[in-house]
């Protein structure tokens, strides 16, 4: 086991990332609806289209403080289905390293607990690891987050490139699917080593 978690740290660091990316989309989308009722009688047609948000969430009893920026932002008209565009999460939490990420659209699936991301997104975990990709499905009822599309991860001392993605993020398991290229940096790796 050991070994085991040794060997794919960096991986199940990414998939930390994912499960609070997934976690604050779901928070946010809750909390924009109910600003979206708010303008409900102010705004009328095919639903609520707000712009610039900035949405804070810097409880001092919660854990986790988080940001979530979007040039725009679209409610349909029952409030089910929110989607974001131009946007940048940041999360800072006390106990483990901040994260950030930034991509064009995304989609959120209110009844199927679904969140579609889209877009060159570009992903940070703390200040060491980076994962890029252009497409990421997050089911939230299942914990899971996986796509067909080609994805990067980076590291301090590695690469990892494929095709692919499925995390679940409730055993903490990531695989990246198919052509799977891993690049070692071994005086990086040196350096890093005690």
């Amino acid at each position: 086991m050991k070994r085991f978690v040794k060997r794919h740290w960096p991986l199940l660091g990414v998939g930390v990332l994912l499960l609070v990316v997934l976690f604050y989309f779901a928070k946010a989308g809750k909390d924009f609806v109910k600003t979206a009722a708010l303008l409900k009688d102010v705004i009328s047609g095919e639903g609520v289209k707000l712009q610039d948000i900035h949405y804070r969430q810097d409880d001092p009893d919660e854990k986790i403080k988080w940001v979530l920026d979007a040039k725009e932002v679209r409610f349909s008209e029952d409030r089910k289905v929110i989607k974001f565009f131009e946007f940048y999460l940041k999360v800072e939490a006390e106990e483990r390293p901040g994260f950030s990420l930034r991509g064009e659209k995304g989609v959120y699936f209110k009844d199927d607990g679904k969140i579609e991301l889209w877009g060159k997104l570009d992903g940070t975990y703390g200040a060491e690891y980076r994962f890029l990709t252009e497409y990421v499905v997050i089911n939230e009822k299942k914990g899971t987050v996986n796509n067909e599309e080609p994805v990067e991860i980076q590291g301090p001392s590695f690469t990892v490139k494929g095709k692919g993605l499925f995390a679940d993020l409730s055993e903490n398991r990531i695989k990246i699917l198919s052509n799977v290229v891993t690049t070692i940096d071994r005086e990086a790796e040196a350096a890093v080593s005690p």
